[in-house]
């Protein structure tokens, strides 16, 4: 189950083995199911599951995600951390 969910995650743009890992962790079954998530509340879990403060860079990568798994069109991660470094999440 988690390898076929691994895959299908993987075919976004900006979802590698660690991120869909990641996804997989927090109990996001698919991107049915990660389109209904919000990337920075994952964020804040996988923070909390890991105890670390994650690289902001995930949350970046979370919200491409998201954003692909709703319809939007596929933009690079670092296109986000522009936007998020500028405060305009």
């Amino acid at each position: 189950m988690a390898d076929s969910v691994r895959r299908e995650l993987q075919t976004l743009v900006n979802v590698g083995p660690r991120i869909a890992d990641d996804f997989i962790l927090l109990g996001v079954a698919g991107i049915d199911d990660l389109a209904t998530r919000d990337a920075d509340s994952l964020y804040g879990e996988l923070c909390a599951a890991t105890h670390s403060t994650q690289d902001p860079c995930v949350l970046d990568a979370f919200r491409s995600a998201v954003d692909q798994a709703r319809g939007l069109p596929a933009r690079p991660w670092w296109e986000y951390s522009r936007s998020r470094k500028a405060g305009r999440s």
